[in-house]
């Protein structure tokens, strides 16, 4: 009985396992883009901030996945990586900015079925405010991760439609096409992610609604060009089996990728620009907020 036991457990673990590290890749930026953002903010930071960032910039990239992997293990996690604009109209002149407000006019639950990442990246805001003024290297760091991760997940613009994966158009997949297989295969070798310096804002709430906004409008670009796209090319041209972190996996061929990525005329590079600006922006500003606490003295006990 215990060895039977044991042996149930042991598959239990698999799946999960399976589940999990397998699904990830599909539910945002994946490993790769999330790493690559919070990694490329940290050198738009001012002097001021840059030491104790790029110290660091080794565990603000590994833990940039971390709210992924939390989607599986807390069940108030997913809605905050989203926000289904078309169930609001594409229209963020609906929303109140503030969650007190937005939860009078439309109710908590009505707003997290259908995602409130924009309103949960000012909580993590504030949250990171805090953990300057309270001189926490590691609550900075783990907070300066996680945010990082959200704001990266509304420039994604499938990340503000409700047809996140194309289940509703029959192109089931399309969401890790564009915001995984293309950055993999595009960032290192042709976007340009040499940006300005990281700006003070004034109203971090109105920025993350503007970005939400053009998420939303450039949803539709995403479907309706792969949907165009695929009713030229045969299904045998648009997939292909290819090696993929050590494994062979079946997905979008190297050669339909390419013209997806040409027809999106730089979508995709432009919105890993804003979201790389948007994170450095964000520290910075949470930094300043907080009294521009010294971070040179933090050095030796970031972990």
């Amino acid at each position: 009985m215990v060895m039977k036991w044991m042996d149930e457990m042991r598959r239990y673990f698999l799946l999960f396992f399976l589940l999990v590290f397998f699904a990830l890749p599909a539910g945002s930026w994946g490993f790769f883009g999330h790493r690559h953002i919070n990694y490329h903010a940290v050198f738009l930071l001012p002097p001021e901030m840059i030491g104790f960032y790029k110290a660091n910039i080794r565990y603000l990239a590994d833990h940039a996945i971390d709210p992924d992997k939390r989607r599986y293990a807390v069940m108030e996690e997913a809605p905050r990586h989203y926000i289904d604009m078309d169930h609001y109209d594409n229209n963020v002149q609906t929303l109140p900015m503030k969650w007190e407000e937005a939860v009078a006019k439309y109710s908590e639950d009505s707003l997290q079925a259908h995602g409130i990442a924009p309103w949960w990246i000012m909580v993590m805001q504030g949250r990171l405010k805090k953990a300057f003024e309270a001189r926490d290297p590691n609550m900075i760091l783990k907070t300066s991760a996680d945010i990082g991760h959200y704001i990266a997940d509304v420039h994604v613009p499938l990340h503000a439609s409700s047809n996140h994966n194309g289940q509703k158009t029959e192109q089931h997949g399309i969401h890790g096409f564009w915001e995984s297989r293309l950055p993999e295969l595009y960032a290192e070798k042709e976007y340009d992610l040499l940006i300005g310096k990281a700006g003070y804002l004034v109203n971090p709430s109105q920025w993350i609604w503007q970005r939400v906004q053009e998420s939303a409008h450039a949803a539709d670009s995403v479907l309706k060009i792969e949907k165009q796209l695929s009713h030229r090319i045969p299904s045998d041209q648009r997939f292909s089996y290819e090696l993929r972190n050590g494994m062979v996996m079946r997905q979008y061929s190297s050669t339909y990728a390419h013209q997806y990525h040409r027809k999106l005329n730089g979508m995709v590079e432009r919105r890993m620009r804003s979201a790389i600006h948007g994170v450095a922006s964000f520290w910075l500003s949470a930094w300043i907020d907080a009294g521009q606490p010294d971070l040179d003295q933090l050095k030796a006990s970031a972990k």
